[in-house]
């Protein structure tokens, strides 16, 4: 099972990008994991894999606690498949993408830069894994 971050734009901010490769670095002690930028949202469905579940991030979402994610990562990789995290630009995904989505995710309901979001999504599958493995890292309720 791998995990796959595709993202609109690139990280141009250094401190995101130094951010973004720590917790790619951390996450990869646990799960594979690779990070794909696209030029434009349309290119979004292109640039998921035949097979892979879908996790669409918008605000519009549902928004998960850490716990909870950490219990989803634990299903998906007994289910084997794939997962796809669609991150879209300034004009957010379309709704081709939202409604191939098997799940909507809000990491907020404000509104988050899409290299932030990136840095966020990383962080909390690290997290999941951290707290699957009873790890200090996660100290939260």
């Amino acid at each position: 099972m791998r995990y796959r971050v595709v993202a609109v734009g690139r990280m141009k901010d250094a401190a995101l990008r130094a951010a973004r490769d720590g917790y790619l670095k951390r996450l990869r002690r646990y799960a594979r994991v690779e990070e794909l930028e696209v030029k434009d949202e349309a290119r979004i469905l292109g640039a998921i894999p035949d097979g892979s579940r879908l996790v669409a991030l918008s605000r519009s979402g549902e928004a998960w606690t850490s716990r909870g994610l950490a219990d989803r990562t634990s299903r998906w990789e007994a289910d084997g498949r794939d997962v796809t995290f669609a991150i879209g630009g300034a004009d957010a995904l379309p709704p081709e993408v939202l409604h191939r989505a098997e799940v909507v995710w809000s990491l907020s309901a404000m509104t988050l830069p899409h290299e932030l979001a990136r840095v966020v999504v990383l962080e909390q599958l690290y997290r999941a894994y951290t707290i699957r493995r009873g790890e200090p890292y996660h100290r939260g309720a």
